[in-house]
């Protein structure tokens, strides 16, 4: 099979189209023919190997991951003897951070609990773009313990994780404002937000109101600004964003939580009953994934250089067949 396949860490440059063979198939696996795969940050983090904990994982000297990539959609193409929930055929998706990685190839394996079935109403490239940054989403506003009628602030809404915040926050009932810049704001109001504030114009921290639940998606604000932002039982946590974010939430969160406002980070983590929450939501038409961008297999490379670039609209994906 074809794959993007890197020997060392470095830049997107790194990367390059070769020749491998196909993923062994242990009896708990599902081999997936690949149709679409979708860039995450997560990407350039394990191609470069930063920030260095990370490596303790990923490799100290050289990358333990030849093939990189998370989020896949395709066809199953065959199964592992103890396989019960898919069939030769299926049409699936699912996250593979758990499991090796290895998105950005004609075929995947994955244990079955790392997949789950297509939403019927998606193509293979909408539902590829759903695993991390839908997932990341849910488990963030989870956290923040989001409950109907609540005033939730999402900020960076215009990226992959905030356009799924932004919908799954009204989903649940939620009043949502969200910020982005000004060339996003129609874009957001479009998947469902009450209230958009422009970052270029307006200043969430000194705009007067106060909201239950913030979900920083993006950005690099202090955590005090965040503070000013909360209402006095609020609950505010971050994924993404400047290393100055999550320093501060790891460092003054527990303090700052020891009040009646709360202080955290979300770090996701793929499980199989979210993919199928996820899935209910877009079959219900709650929930759509935005792509900015789609790349073919052979130029992975400048699809992770343009997410590392911190500048897309909503999902950037692969298309593999």
């Amino acid at each position: 099979m074809k794959a993007i396949v890197r020997e060392t860490y470095g830049p997107p440059d790194v990367l390059h189209l070769e020749d491998v063979p196909v993923p062994a198939l242990g009896d708990g696996d599902v081999l997936v023919r690949v149709g679409a795969a979708s860039a995450n940050a997560g990407d350039w983090h394990l191609l470069r190997g930063t920030p260095w904990p990370f490596r303790l994982v990923a490799g100290l000297r050289r990358p333990k991951f030849r093939i990189i990539g998370t989020d896949i959609a395709g066809h199953v193409e065959a199964v592992g003897r103890h396989v019960t929930q898919f069939r030769p055929g299926d049409e699936v998706f699912g996250e593979l951070s758990r499991c090796g990685f290895g998105a950005y190839a004609e075929f995947a394996a994955a244990p079955e609990k790392a997949l789950a079935l297509k939403p019927a109403n998606l193509s293979f490239e909408e539902a590829a773009a759903l695993p991390t940054a839908g997932c990341t989403a849910l488990q963030g506003l989870r956290k923040g313990g989001i409950q109907r009628a609540q005033r939730v602030l999402i900020v960076g809404a215009s990226g992959g994780v905030g356009t799924f915040a932004v919908q799954i926050a009204k989903a649940f009932g939620a009043e949502v404002t969200a910020v982005c810049s000004t060339r996003n704001v129609d874009m957001v109001r479009s998947i469902g937000a009450d209230h958009v504030i422009d970052y270029t114009n307006d200043d969430f921290a000194t705009h007067g109101r106060r909201f239950d639940l913030i979900l920083a998606a993006n950005g690099d604000r202090s955590i005090w600004d965040y503070r000013r932002a909360l209402s006095a039982n609020g609950c505010y946590t971050m994924t993404g964003g400047s290393n100055r974010q999550l320093t501060e939430v790891l460092l003054l969160g527990p303090l700052l939580s020891m009040g009646r406002q709360q202080f955290g980070n979300v770090l996701m983590k793929p499980n199989q009953a979210d993919l199928l929450e996820l899935k209910a939501l877009c079959e219900r038409g709650k929930l759509r994934p935005v792509i900015d961008r789609r790349f073919p297999l052979a130029e992975v490379s400048a699809a992770v250089r343009y997410v590392e670039g911190g500048h897309a609209r909503g999902k950037v994906v692969t298309r593999v067949r």
